[in-house]
């Protein structure tokens, strides 16, 4: 992946408010890489523009070699469910869905065959063989990530986006989680870039790209 003179603006009134100043950097595949700062630095709005989700106002990214920003919104909706999964702080599980049924939408969506196989063995490897056919609303926070994190690991993504994943567990379950999304990382080969404000986690990764109001401050 490498993003090149990343910058990002909106209107504010009569001003321009810059969320992202002019970040460029490289991460090769199979790396863990964490995003740095403060609440408001940027993190989560990088993490969008590396994942297409939203668009610069200047700069660009490429993923595999291919230019996200050169692709219209159905193509880089492609490449995303070809390449990509993606753990968030809110779980973003959709509450009218079992655990298996959650975790089978990535597969059925690319109209995989044999998705609850996959998705059901994908539950047992994060430890919720029990827990399939249980609601959102009737697991704990933690059960929740579990569930979100073998959705993103199902189809075996070749990139893996992870938005502060421990933000809304205790420290104990938090822990855990950040267990076993480097242990899934690394067995897959993923590469995986985490948004996280704790340095901690941040120490587990290879390296770290820092921003500052919207700069990057080190680690390109």
């Amino acid at each position: 992946m490498r993003a090149v003179g990343l910058s990002k603006q909106v209107a504010t009134g009569d001003a321009q408010l810059t969320i992202l100043d002019d970040v460029s950097f490289d991460i090769a595949q199979g790396e863990a890489v964490a995003v740095l700062g403060a609440s408001g630095s940027g993190k989560s709005t990088l993490l969008g523009l590396l994942a297409g989700l939203d668009t610069p106002t200047a700069g660009s990214v490429s993923i595999a070699g291919k230019d996200l920003f050169g692709l219209d919104e159905d193509g880089r909706a492609a490449l995303r469910s070809q390449l990509v999964g993606f753990v968030f702080q809110s779980f973003q599980l959709l509450p009218a869905l079992t655990a298996v049924e959650n975790v089978m939408l990535p597969l059925e969506l690319a109209g995989e065959p044999g998705a609850q196989n996959q998705a059901r063995a994908m539950l047992e490897r994060v430890g919720l063989a029990a827990r399939v056919a249980h609601y959102p609303k009737q697991l704990s926070g933690g059960e929740q990530q579990r569930v979100a994190i073998a959705r993103a690991f199902v189809r075996a993504p070749r990139l893996l986006f992870a938005d502060e994943p421990t933000g809304n567990l205790d420290s104990a379950t938090g822990e855990q989680i950040i267990d076993l999304m480097f242990e899934l990382n690394r067995e897959q080969r993923a590469t995986l870039v985490l948004v996280t404000h704790d340095e901690a986690i941040s120490r587990r990764c290879g390296r770290a790209l820092r921003l500052t109001a919207g700069r990057l401050t080190n680690g390109a």
